[in-house]
């Protein structure tokens, strides 16, 4: 089974509210026959245009083959969010990689933002300030004033504030959270306006894209498509949850799981400020207003199909967080997959003397596959010492093998959802 049409068509981006309301350019012509570059660069998402577009800067010639259109995986139908950090807390980090490590990388999660407000600012696409967390237990709490006093104490960080029930409910007008904090550096956006417009500032410095260019096989120094054969000094990979095995290597630290999110008809009485939300539930809720909207993200699977209904499967978690919108009008609905690693940090590793894969951004990407194509180039150039740091963070391969690593994660999700219920 293949991901990459399992859900959708080739060629045409999904029926998301994103897809509704930007206008992509035409699709590019796909690689034909044999071409040449100093590097080649294969998927079309953040990570990939990112690093196209910093690479050109450099003055290398860069083609980058997209097997669909460009953003049409996660980076074209996410949430929205652009969170600081990295998906796992700082207090993990540095039990995990040490202090030193754990305070570079919290500095590469503000980078990450920083550079994410630039490329979208030079792309025109308008960025909105906010991201709160929120908690569902009591208990919780003392955790997340425990943490935002050690992003003070130990990281000078001072855009994160402690939210108390009375307080969230002028936030988020929902019963389901006693508290959480709401980092003001965070940001949300249209995540399919800003990848057309990645494209778009890539292309301009000379970059060649080929969508409808699928790679069948991947050697060093070559990427071979169904119709043409592209060399390369380089090679970067960057395929995220549709990485199919075209590298079995990365397939086994990269899982991909199905996410899914719909928009509510325009609203008369909205149930939260602007400003995007994730909760602390396992099976995570994240949404956010945009144009009137509420556009909600709830619900997981774990095989190849998406739910026959998207719409009832977020309706669930809609209306259990948000119960005075029962039965709102619901205008889309659409699923995406994306790439999870065991840890829930990426997996930036190189798979070959002149490959470079990077993914796995378990939720945090439109940040961090921003600032992982950076970092590729900066690599490429001899600059090696971020990548480094993001490579020595341990991604595991999941247990089972491709066989049993789903089903072991529908057993261990079904154990969690169970102690969100508890």
């Amino acid at each position: 089974m293949d991901l990459l049409t399992a859900n959708d068509r080739q060629g045409k981006y999904p029926a998301s509210y994103y897809a509704a309301v930007n206008t992509p350019p035409p699709p590019r012509a796909p690689l034909k026959g044999n071409a040449r570059a100093d590097v080649a660069i294969v998927g079309g998402g953040y990570t990939g245009l990112s690093a196209a577009l910093h690479l050109a800067q450099r003055g290398y010639a860069v083609t980058l083959l997209e097997a669909q259109r460009v953003g049409f995986g996660a980076s074209g139908r996410n949430g929205g969010q652009v969170g600081t950090g990295q998906r796992r807390d700082q207090l993990w980090l540095e039990e995990t990689v040490g202090e030193g490590a754990a305070k570079a990388l919290w500095q590469m999660g503000l980078d990450a933002v920083a550079l994410v407000r630039d490329l979208a600012g030079q792309a025109g696409v308008p960025l909105r300030d906010g991201i709160l967390e929120t908690v569902h237990r009591p208990g919780e709490m003392r955790e997340v004033r425990d943490y935002v006093e050690h992003l003070r104490a130990r990281y000078g960080y001072e855009a994160a504030e402690t939210v108390e029930r009375a307080a969230l409910r002028d936030l988020v007008d929902s019963p389901a959270y006693v508290g959480g904090y709401l980092d003001r550096e965070g940001a949300h956006l249209d995540p399919l306006a800003y990848v057309l417009g990645l494209a778009g500032l890539a292309e301009a410095v000379g970059v060649t894209i080929h969508e409808g260019a699928r790679v069948t096989a991947l050697t060093e120094g070559q990427v071979t498509t169904r119709d043409g054969a592209l060399t390369a000094d380089h090679v970067i990979l960057a395929c995220n949850g549709y990485l199919g095995q075209l590298a079995p290597k990365v397939a086994a630290r990269v899982m991909p799981i199905n996410n899914f999110i719909a928009a509510t008809e325009p609203l008369s009485e909205p149930p939260m400020q602007d400003i995007a939300v994730a909760d602390s539930y396992h099976v995570i809720n994240y949404f956010r207003m945009q144009d009137g909207r509420l556009l909600f993200g709830g619900g997981e699977s774990y095989g190849y199909h998406f739910p026959t209904d998207i719409a009832r499967t977020v309706r669930k978690p809609l209306e259990r967080i948000f119960p005075q919108l029962k039965g709102v009008p619901i205008s889309h609905a659409w699923g995406g997959t994306l790439g999870i690693t065991m840890t829930r940090m990426p997996h930036i590793a190189r798979i070959g003397p002149s490959t470079l894969s990077l993914s796995g951004y378990s939720g945090h990407g439109i940040a961090m596959a921003t600032l992982a194509g950076q970092i590729a180039a900066e690599t490429i150039a001899g600059q090696a010492e971020r990548f480094d740091t993001l490579a020595a963070v341990p991604t595991p391969a999941f247990p089972g093998g491709g066989r049993l690593r789903q089903p072991l994660l529908v057993v261990a999700m079904l154990w969690y959802q169970l102690r969100d219920r508890l």
